[in-house]
């Protein structure tokens, strides 16, 4: 039997590259995948076009990673977001910035990211074996000794890396299986939950789907607290679904409805939508009215759907009490003030999100307490390594989570590289 120096669980983003960093490395890699085909979560991400990472500069590439981004600093040091682009564009493949600092092939496609990063993994001699699902992690004497397949088939090495991923997006792979084997080598799995996932509301008019597929553009959209207080705010585009609310800025929130939730113990989450951030509310009235003065005999409506998505007219004029047929010189102040109100601040009771099936990203995962940050190598089992979303990490879409993948990743193949030299 072949003995290896590092195997690799899982060939995905951060699997592909812990296998290229630790045969770079000098190590004899064995990188194994329960699927037929490697890189599949990786080949639908930035909408099968792939962004590889994102432009940012340190400090606001961790903001942008809300869920525990500080401990990437370490693996950073090893493999950041500008090594990710010298890498790639290293490897042939030219890179474009677009907006938000998202980092694309300049050809669109994804494939043309998987095929390189699985050409590197073959050209530096790592042997891959796909439909090999693992059964476990063997430990012995304390420390990792090798895994063991669905099949009864074992494999030794000094160093394993598991990088099988979160639970999100199952189809691709990725189903929790290296969750138990952390378990079994002495790791603490911190609350999985769904994050960067579309939004349940059961509003009436969200049941009614009266503003289904309608999209709101550069907009902000903000979780509020029980006690009034804004938790957080994005801004971007949005889009009301037939079940709540989706798009990147309704996404960024979603993990924030579940900390309203558990920490305030409320079933429902109050949302709302400001449709114009830049002006303030005197001045968007102002705006408003000056719009109405100039077409006097106009149904209101008429004139308001130049300003407001028309297909949103009737559930404001509705909620404030404003007959949208009234004209300018009729305008009810009262209602039209609470009219002006919603438009900053048109509030969406929601009650929780999709599920982690249906989610972009996990939240959770291994204790990061028991991870050297500077390896990726537990601080409980010698010899293992974790890297990916498998890690509890998360970050918001745009370039973040695969920059942690990559990083980490690249990280854990490096040192682990070491143990089996």
């Amino acid at each position: 039997m072949k003995l290896y120096d590092v195997i690799v669980i899982g060939g995905g983003s951060a699997g592909l590259m812990a296998s290229i960093a630790a045969a770079k490395n000098g190590a004899a890699v064995l990188l194994l995948d329960k699927g037929n085909k490697l890189g599949r979560k990786l080949g639908i991400s930035g909408g099968g076009r792939c962004n590889v990472t994102n432009a940012k500069d340190t400090e606001e590439l961790i903001a942008h990673i809300p869920g525990n981004g500080r401990f990437l600093y370490s693996p950073f040091q090893h493999f950041n977001n500008r090594d990710i682009m010298d890498f790639f564009e290293g490897l042939g493949i030219a890179l474009k910035e677009e907006d938000n600092g998202r980092m694309f092939p300049v050809s669109d496609k994804a494939a043309s990211v998987v095929n390189t990063l699985i050409g590197e993994v073959r050209r530096l001699g790592v042997d891959i074996k796909t439909d090999s699902p693992v059964a476990e992690v063997v430990y012995a004497e304390e420390r990792v000794a090798g895994v063991k397949l669905v099949s009864g088939q074992t494999y030794k090495a000094p160093a394993v890396i598991v990088a099988t991923g979160g639970k999100s997006v199952p189809h691709t792979g990725s189903t929790g299986d290296g969750y138990p084997w952390a378990q079994a080598a002495g790791h603490t799995i911190t609350e999985l939950y769904p994050t960067e996932v579309p939004i349940v509301s059961r509003e009436s008019w969200i049941a009614s789907k009266e503003l289904q597929g309608l999209s709101l553009r550069d907009v902000e959209l903000s979780v509020w607290t029980p006690k009034g207080k804004k938790l957080i705010g994005h801004r971007g585009d949005m889009i009301f679904t037939h079940f709540g609310l989706s798009g990147p800025i309704a996404l960024r929130c979603s993990q924030f409805i579940r900390q309203v939730k558990r920490k305030f113990k409320v079933d429902e989450v109050e949302m709302a939508v400001d449709m114009f951030p830049d002006l303030p509310l005197q001045e968007l009235d102002r705006m408003l009215r000056e719009g109405l003065a100039a077409e006097p005999k106009k149904a209101i409506k008429n004139v308001l759907k130049v300003f407001v998505p028309e297909r949103m007219l009737p559930l404001l004029m509705q909620r404030a009490g404003l007959d949208g047929d009234a004209t300018f010189a009729h305008l009810p102040k009262q209602q039209w003030l609470a009219f002006v109100d919603m438009l900053k601040k048109f509030v969406i009771r929601v009650h929780g999100t999709k599920s982690i099936e249906e989610a972009f990203v996990t939240g959770g995962g291994v204790n990061l307490k028991e991870i050297n940050p500077k390896t990726m190598e537990s601080k409980l089992m010698p010899g293992l390594f974790f890297c990916g979303e498998v890690l509890d990490i998360h970050g918001y879409t745009g370039g973040y989570n695969i920059t942690a993948a990559f990083s980490t990743g690249y990280t854990a193949g490096m040192h682990a590289a070491q143990i089996g030299n």
